[in-house]
């Protein structure tokens, strides 16, 4: 009885701050419809995020100017306006419920109004004749608040952006007039971001009632949207999907390194209601629903409360691809500015303790930043003894003492612990058929321990930086012993959830973190650029020029800081002796050329060896590259435009560009690379526009003397360029 009676006082509570945040809303101005004239990726956009009254206090308007989402109130809220104004896209055709969640195996609409008869368009005069439905979750109120940071990162290292995001939370409230459900409220949580199209969504369930209920399924986002392809024949599979929208939920997982490749919730299905459509078998795929293919299934507890995953919709305004990866990477610097950190790091191979003083003095000699213990290194961070504990203290206090962070590499999955701890195969009833063979659940009493033990590691230790291998990708496991879920239903979710928890934490607690999978948006700071392994034992040559490739491919979509490259310095998956670094002293102008490539590209490297350098000479070389990028560190962390990607016949290489709104003189930084045994000459066509220059640009060859370059029409200008056999060169745009 107490708890139905909290639960009628907090519907009481919201109703009547409904009331009262409506009448405090500012009214929809009509200039607000006007389409934005600026590019925002070039210039900053003056627009606030807000949240409207409209309509005589019928309608709710979500707007910062770049886009906007219009909700209608009654008889039940509904989204029927959602808008890239710098287009003038409309992304709906039909009105559909907010989202949708199975309780007990029943499904129920949260929101959502019926009537609507031609579904290839929708006409905002007809709204009010559409009705709602009693078995639906019924609109009650909603609040406003500034945007609240999603993480407290607590970051120590140099990165382009340390601020969090700022704009408006609007929160609405549903519940059920159905007696089962009384002490249920779902409320909708949409996030609009100040200077960016971008609109977050997800929503919380309570569970005010006194009998716990299974979560089957949570829908969080249902969009009737305009299709992208009108075809008369054609399966869903082989159609093009709506790409107005930019999707990403935190949700993502399949050791891809690429997003589109590891999204667990985006679904594009078919609208049988829309019988309007040119598809002969309605088979266009322009209904969107997001949800993990695998449960919840969790039982929510009385006065528990439960969190879907986050939704984030980027409004697109192009089909180039250049374009939008770079949207898509200003997302990524808003939302989760953490990824921005970039440490300059070394990777050490290490026998004993003394190898790893040796490294950090080489470390800070150079100017490097971090030291990472490698994988195949001596120290073991799950031994959390007082022995070990103290031991590795005493490195992390040297380090520091020097200036220099410190890590450590953790397997956790390609392992096997136990018949009681791993991963038990839902199809076999036993361990094995992990994505990699064996793996521990993290839901085991094992994989409990193991974040236990690495919390203590690091709040014992002082260490910085954590890599971690694994866990690998949402191993579904069938124990009914495991402690950290129940049983198959919600045992991927419940390991999603301790793996957050840990990045939360680390993340809160200012640890740098190396992760192996698509985890950037619950704290992790980067990836792999993705890459072969194997190809480190083939010759150096070859190195420079797959390298490349891999470069080029992998900052599509993520920033320079948020991936990480490869270089051995000793033997790496065999290789003859043209195929390493070692000894360093003969073999200069490949390290050299290595290292320019990575931090040429802002792309840091794992220097996987014993040491940075063996000679005064190669110290000095690497101080030079060194200084080198941290002179123009903010413009190569900045988006890389691609010029040409390397094919061993031709030049190769791309642009920096500062779109980022930043101040700095500096707004371009072109590399290009010669991997040809002949000299080469060209005049290349180098499209300045997201430079934010317009007119003329000031361009030296490294150091040497400006040049002035008058743009063409088309922001362009043509580069004289002269490259020796088998070379590199840069040049800095001002």
């Amino acid at each position: 009885m107490k708890i139905n009676f909290l639960f009628g006082l907090l519907l009481f509570c919201f109703t009547n701050q409904f009331s009262a945040a409506q009448n405090h809303l500012p009214v929809w101005p009509d200039t607000m419809g006007n389409p934005v004239s600026i590019d925002w990726l070039i210039q900053p956009v003056k627009a606030k995020a807000q949240v409207y009254s409209a309509n005589h206090q019928k309608d709710l308007i979500l707007d910062n100017g770049l886009v906007e989402r219009r909700f209608r109130l009654g008889p039940n809220l509904v989204c029927f306006d959602y808008k890239n104004k710098t287009t003038g896209r409309e992304f709906l055709r039909a009105v559909k419920a907010e989202a949708r969640i199975r309780i007990d195996g029943i499904n129920y609409n949260i929101g959502g109004l019926y009537g609507q008869k031609e579904q290839a368009y929708l006409l905002p005069e007809q709204i009010d004749h559409y009705t709602s439905s009693d078995s639906d979750f019924i609109y009650r109120a909603y609040s406003v608040e500034p945007l609240p940071p999603y993480l407290n990162p607590a970051s120590k290292f140099w990165a382009t952006n340390k601020k969090a995001a700022t704009g408006k939370i609007l929160n609405l409230v549903f519940a059920s007039k159905l007696p089962a459900l009384k002490g249920i409220t779902v409320t909708v949580h949409y996030e609009l971001y100040d200077g960016i199209p971008l609109i977050a969504k997800w929503i919380s369930i309570n569970n005010h009632s006194e009998k716990s209920i299974r979560l089957n399924r949570v829908v969080n986002e249902i969009l009737g949207m305009v299709e992208e392809q009108s075809a008369v024949v054609g399966t869903p599979q082989q159609m093009e999907k709506p790409s107005g929208l930019y999707l990403e939920t935190n949700y993502a997982f399949n050791n891809a390194m690429r997003y589109n490749l590891s999204d667990q919730t985006t679904h594009w299905k078919v609208d049988k209601s829309y019988t309007s459509q040119v598809n002969y078998d309605y088979n266009t795929p322009c209904l969107l629903e997001i949800y993990p293919d695998q449960g919840p299934g969790i039982d929510l507890q009385p006065g528990a409360q439960f969190k879907s995953v986050r939704t984030y919709e980027l409004a697109m305004d192009s089909y180039d691809r250049q374009r939008r990866g770079m949207e898509v990477q200003q997302m990524y610097r808003v939302i989760a500015p953490w990824t921005t950190a970039n440490p300059i790091f070394m990777h050490l191979v290490s026998n004993n303790d003394k190898e790893v003083y040796h490294a950090i003095d080489q470390c800070a000699a150079t100017g490097y930043e971090a030291l990472i213990l490698s994988f195949g290194s001596h120290i073991n961070m799950e031994d959390v003894s007082d022995k070990n504990i103290k031991r590795c203290a005493d490195i992390a206090a040297y380090a520091h003492k020097k200036g220099i962070s410190i890590g450590i590499y953790s397997l956790f999955s390609s392992r096997r612990i136990s018949e009681q701890d791993d991963v038990i195969n839902p199809k076999t009833g036993k361990t094995g058929g992990a994505f990699f063979g064996n793996a521990p659940c993290f839901g085991s009493k094992w994989g409990q321990a193991y974040r236990d033990k690495v919390k203590t590691f690091f709040t014992k230790t002082g260490f910085d930086i954590w890599e971690n291998d694994g866990p690998y990708p949402g191993d579904l496991c069938a124990s009914t012993t495991h402690p950290g879920h129940r049983d198959v239903e919600d045992s991927q979710w419940r390991q999603i959830e301790i793996q957050k928890g840990l990045y939360h934490w680390l993340n809160a607690r200012g640890i740098y973190i190396n992760a192996p999978d698509w985890y950037f948006l619950d704290g992790t700071n980067k990836i792999a650029l993705g890459y072969r392994e194997v190809n480190f034992s083939l010759s150096r040559d070859q190195q420079k020029i797959l390298n490349r490739q891999n470069i080029f491919d992998g900052t599509w979509d993520k920033t320079p800081s948020m991936g990480w490259g490869f270089v051995p310095l000793t033997r790496y998956h065999g290789g003859g002796p043209d195929a390493v670094l070692e000894p360093l002293s003969e073999h200069l102008a490949d390290y050299e050329q290595l290292m320019m490539q990575y931090y040429g590209a802002g792309v840091q490297a794992c220097y996987r060896g014993p040491r940075l350098y063996d000679t005064e000479i190669t110290k000095n070389l690497v101080i030079k590259v060194i200084n080198w990028y941290k002179k123009y560190r903010e413009i190569l962390n900045s988006d890389i435009i691609h010029l040409r990607r390397a094919d061993g016949r031709d030049w190769d290489g791309w642009m920096h560009v500062n779109a980022s709104h930043t101040d700095s003189k500096v707004k371009g930084l072109i590399m290009l690379f010669n991997p040809t045994d002949k000299p080469m000459q060209r005049k290349i066509k180098i499209p300045l526009y997201y430079t934010g220059l317009t007119k003329t640009a000031q361009i030296r060859e490294k150091e040497g003397q400006v040049k002035a370059y008058t743009l063409d029409r088309e922001f362009t200008i043509q580069l004289p360029v002269k490259l020796d056999p088998k070379s590199y060169s840069w040049w800095v745009i001002e």
